[in-house]
């Protein structure tokens, strides 16, 4: 009964962390679009560091620390097929993902972000793109 409780803390984990995932590109495409507007530029500053720091790091902990235990809890999902060996490959390219993000948003702080709002648009669909595949794998388990 345990592994249930903490599968569904790892969903609603995991949707918070792709929630914020999917968000911060967004405004990464807004502030770049709009570097001439200082006061935007100032607001959307507060949204990006809010939502990094207030959502993206304890959900990111949050997915993690769970998806571990689940792993603990029943060790055999490790030995079941490919299917969670993909995922985890995935999970890992998130978290470089979640990363570079930080590294966008300091930029952004510090006035220095010289990519535009084509390239946010384009990078945006990282996410999408893992979350299409860690679900087609979750589900039908392919091999």
């Amino acid at each position: 009964m345990v592994y249930y409780y903490v599968k569904i803390f790892h969903i609603i984990s995991f949707v918070s962390w792709m929630a914020m995932l999917f968000y911060l590109p967004r405004l990464f495409v807004y502030h770049a679009e709009h570097k001439d507007n200082k006061g935007f530029c100032e607001v959307v500053k507060i949204q990006e560091e809010k939502l990094y720091n207030f959502i993206g790091y304890p959900a990111i902990i949050c997915t993690l620390l769970s998806g571990i235990w689940l792993i603990a809890l029943q060790p055999s999902l490790l030995t079941e097929g490919g299917w969670l060996h993909a995922k985890i490959l995935l999970v890992i390219i998130l978290i470089a993902y979640h990363f570079s993000l930080f590294y966008f948003l300091k930029a952004f702080k510090n006035d220095n972000c010289h990519k535009n709002g084509k390239f946010f648009r384009i990078y945006n669909e990282v996410p999408t793109i893992a979350l299409i595949l860690i679900s087609i794998l979750v589900i039908l388990k392919p091999f």
